[in-house]
């Protein structure tokens, strides 16, 4: 052993950036991923979902409009005017005109797909904004441009890169996730149980009947029994189909005949708790009320300053990720104008509170000033 053996000398850690592993990676021929465009597969599944299930589609329609109204708001007041005309009437594809529209649509595709992507279109000869675009997110990949902080769009069909990438608006989730993602293997669950109520209704609900005749042991009547069951068929066809006519035929047929409804003796399944707990799940992913959806689970269910509270942030958090975009579009149209000015979004007041109690808790505050306003006085 040896007792004064010298120490190893150990490299002392080095300071080492993000953008410095990133320039690594990138020289070794990797890079960092970016939350790119969903496939289209994935689009098709999504459309799919929000078609067969409708309690989807309209959460994601109510959470863009529940995210409200906004203003843009010019850093000079003499643009203003000219700023909000441009914002009303700006062209948006072939869905409309202003941005709201445009937001709208934005935030819908950001919703389903978990991605956006909108484009500034330019008219060269004018040199000004045509108008806005909603694109298609699974057309287009997002990869790492030169450094950590460019992007490069590149158009799937084709290989090529978008040729003006300043002008194309891309927005992201949390990971580039759809906020459907896990919800196709609860909704076929959800479907398969609709589909069998749909069956055990066209079984019990569309009645279907056993007629059964059983001739006598004489041989008179078994040497028949075959014309007669055959009798008793036509007869009691002629009467079933009587009734698409308005017309009511009875039945009349001598010997034992015995009639039953066919599965009478089966109940149906209740499907209430099952049904329940799936509708939970996807509510509970969506952030949605339920009594905003339709769905009555209790008879006094309102929502709670909580709950207003929880759907507020979520709504909040949209709204960050549009407030960037809908600044890009304003300094765009500035910029085109060759004005030196900046934009700012003012949202509108998120009020999820019931109306009745804003009036009674206004009034308590009027109350309370009223009071301090004397005693102030008394004071004096």
């Amino acid at each position: 052993m040896k007792l004064f053996r010298k120490k190893e000398r150990t490299c002392a850690p080095q300071d080492v950036s993000v953008s410095g592993l990133y320039a690594a990676q990138r020289d070794k021929g990797g890079g960092f991923a970016l939350p790119s465009a969903i496939e289209p597969f994935e689009k098709e599944l999504y459309d799919r979902l929000r078609f067969a299930v409708p309690i989807i589609d309209a959460a994601l329609m109510k959470i863009v409009r529940l995210t409200g109204g906004f203003r843009v708001v010019c850093s000079d007041e003499r643009i203003q005017e000219e700023l909000d005309e441009f914002l009303e009437n700006v062209p948006v594809g072939l869905t409309g005109k202003s941005i709201n529209t445009f937001a709208d649509n934005y935030l819908d595709s950001l919703l389903t797909y978990g991605s956006a992507v909108g484009e500034i279109v330019i008219d060269s000869a004018q040199n000004r904004i045509a108008g806005l675009y909603n694109g298609d997110v699974s057309l287009i990949d997002v990869v790492p441009g030169a450094d950590p902080l460019t992007r490069r769009y590149i158009i799937r069909n084709g290989r090529k890169a978008v040729l003006h990438p300043e002008r194309i608006l891309y927005s992201s989730l949390i990971g580039g996730h759809s906020l459907l993602r896990g919800l196709p293997s609860l909704s076929g669950i959800l479907l398969r149980i609709y589909e069998c109520i749909g069956q055990n209704f066209d079984r019990a609900g569309n009645v279907r009947y056993a007629v059964t005749y059983k001739p006598s042991q004489d041989s008179g009547e078994l040497a028949y029994s075959r014309e007669r069951a055959m009798q008793i068929a036509s007869e009691w066809a002629d009467g079933m189909n009587s009734a698409k006519y308005g017309q009511v035929k009875d039945f009349v047929a001598v010997g034992d005949i015995d009639i039953k409804v066919i599965g009478a003796e089966n109940q149906l399944f209740d499907t209430n708790i099952p049904v329940r707990q799936l509708l939970e799940q996807l509510v509970a992913k969506l952030s949605i009320p339920p009594f905003l959806l339709g769905l009555s689970w209790s008879s006094t269910e309102r929502m709670s300053s909580q709950q207003a509270d929880i759907l507020t942030s979520e709504l909040e958090y949209y709204r960050r990720i549009l407030t960037p975009v809908i600044c890009d579009i304003g300094n765009a149209y500035l910029a085109s104008r060759g004005l030196n000015a900046v934009c700012r979004v003012e949202w509108d007041n998120i009020n999820l509170q019931d109306e009745s109690a804003l009036a009674e808790a206004r009034l308590k505050n009027a109350q309370a000033r009223e009071i301090e306003l004397r005693l102030d006085e008394s004071y004096n």
